[in-house]
């Protein structure tokens, strides 16, 4: 038996909605995976110039220099649709931010000066904050994830700075023994005598 016009019709049509559909579920797929996460690198350029910096204070302020050029290239990466481009340069800002930290870290915490520099990064991590939330409300869930995930570090580096103002040096008081209030009676009988 032979198929007739009709049925090889209708078989064509099958076929051909059934790859529709296939390729329609392939390309949603393809969609919900996010995006890979960027590199967090400090470029050659960034390393050589904070390579050269000797005092801490100028070293510190070229690193948030950086950092801030990277964030404002991301935001306008942003802004142009470029959200590859702009998750690259969030990665650069990352990796300032974590050599900033790790420089600071090195230095000795009790110091006047080591506190000035904690509290300069504290108030330029402040202002970043709410840019980078502007920015990762923005950008597509597929990179936005990157995004929230570098301000999350932010945050953390926001509070590490000013956790360096209280030190390690804090002493909790001892608990004082346990007293009973003075209108309370103690019924208890001494040990040894009997009622």
């Amino acid at each position: 038996m032979k198929p007739t016009g009709i049925a090889r019709f209708g078989i064509s049509l099958l076929t051909v909605l059934l790859t529709a559909a296939s390729i329609s579920v392939l390309q949603v797929r393809a969609q919900d995976q996010p995006a890979p996460p960027p590199l967090k690198i400090v470029t050659r350029q960034d390393r050589i110039q904070l390579d050269e910096e000797k005092d801490t204070k100028d070293r510190v302020r070229l690193t948030l220099a950086l950092a801030e050029g990277h964030l404002a290239s991301a935001e306008l990466q942003t802004a142009h649709l470029n959200y590859d481009e702009a998750a690259a340069e969030a990665g650069k800002y990352w990796a300032l931010l974590e050599d900033v930290f790790v420089f600071l870290s090195k230095l000795k915490l009790d110091s006047n000066k080591t506190r000035d520099l904690y509290k300069r990064v504290e108030l330029t991590l402040r202002a970043h904050g709410p840019r980078l939330s502007i920015m990762r409300r923005t950008t597509p869930s597929a990179y936005a994830i990157w995004i929230k995930e570098t301000e999350d570090f932010a945050r953390q580096g926001r509070t590490e700075a000013l956790n360096s103002f209280y030190g390690h040096t804090v002493f909790r008081d001892r608990p004082l023994p346990e007293q009973r209030p003075s209108s309370v009676q103690n019924n208890a009988l001494p040990p040894g005598k009997k009622p």
